[in-house]
């Protein structure tokens, strides 16, 4: 099969290849790609002209603009990639661009261990609501996949995300993505706004790709008030830590809400959290389950 072309000059042999999950422009010099949770240069070098003709070629299309006086820029890709370019002052070596590869692994839950699944699987169909949590490039976003896969096909769901990953192989998908202002500064949809049009959408099932900011004061308010059953991940090093950042971004977007009573609501929100990490070997494995309690004591549930 011919390579596919993106109009991308050197790096195009990069983006055609599916073991490349994501890629790395560090200014002049050679472009590094990540394969299998592994990060190495390759033997493409750009200099500063190649990358300021690459940077014009990814943001044109996506009607975006990066210069000095607004020297970050992120967007999303016609084929579902994330793009972030950073240009001098703010990348003293620069410019910088990372592309991230739209390539969400078809993993099974059992990939993420046999003795965790049937657990998992267990929680989606009692309809509890479960937070996948880990580090960058744990694997939060395939686990939240793979367990949202047990969802049942009478089911709707309505899925949130900032950058649209989450591929879901279910009959009734509602998918909402976030909106960055234009360059007239217009035009801005947050994750909280679409967060409360999801619930005036009936969803049996309301999944988001990442709890980040104070949409978690309006999701909490939901799954207090009868949407069971969500999914989502959070960015954090244990569950107890992802509780503890939940709350903190409840609160940012509680309006002066007492952080007593977030707590409060926050552990009767969420049932499980399920801690997430990727090995140096690059494989994603479930390394704890958590149950949460209605007092916000969190009681590791697996292993034993």
């Amino acid at each position: 099969m011919a390579a596919r072309r993106t109009g991308l000059g050197a790096i195009d042999s990069l983006l055609a290849d599916p073991s490349v999950s994501e890629v790395m422009v560090n200014g002049p010099g050679p472009v590094w790609v990540e394969r299998a949770g592994a990060i190495g240069a390759t033997e493409i070098w750009l200099e500063r002209a190649d990358i300021d003709l690459l940077i014009e070629r990814l943001v044109v299309p996506i009607g975006r603009r990066v210069d000095q006086r607004s020297p970050t820029v992120d967007g999303r890709l016609a084929d579902g990639s994330r793009v972030n370019i950073v240009v001098p002052p703010v990348a003293l070596d620069g410019p910088y661009v990372t592309i991230r590869r739209f390539v969400l692994a078809d993993v099974a839950l059992d990939d993420f261990g046999a003795e965790a699944a049937p657990l998992l699987a267990d929680d989606v169909a009692s309809r509890r609501n479960v937070v996948p949590s880990g580090g960058t490039g744990a694997g939060k976003t395939t686990l939240l996949n793979a367990i949202a896969a047990g969802v049942s096909p009478l089911e709707r769901i309505v899925t949130v995300e900032d950058a649209a990953e989450l591929r879901l192989c279910h009959g009734h998908v509602v998918r909402l993505e976030t909106r960055p202002a234009s360059v007239e500064d217009v035009g801005l949809v947050t994750m909280r706004d679409l967060v409360r049009n999801a619930l005036r959408m009936r969803p049996d099932r309301l999944i988001l790709g990442e709890i980040r900011g104070v949409e978690a004061f309006d999701l909490m308010h939901a799954l207090n008030t009868g949407h069971g059953g969500c999914l989502s991940t959070v960015h954090a090093n244990s569950p107890i830590d992802a509780l503890h950042r939940l709350e903190s971004l409840a609160v940012l977007g509680g309006d002066g809400f007492p952080l007593e009573a977030v707590q409060r609501q926050m552990a009767r929100a969420i049932d499980v959290i399920v801690q997430v990490e990727r090995r140096p070997d690059g494989h994603r494995s479930v390394t704890e389950i958590a149950d949460v309690g209605v007092g916000g004591e969190v009681r590791r549930r697996w292993p034993g």
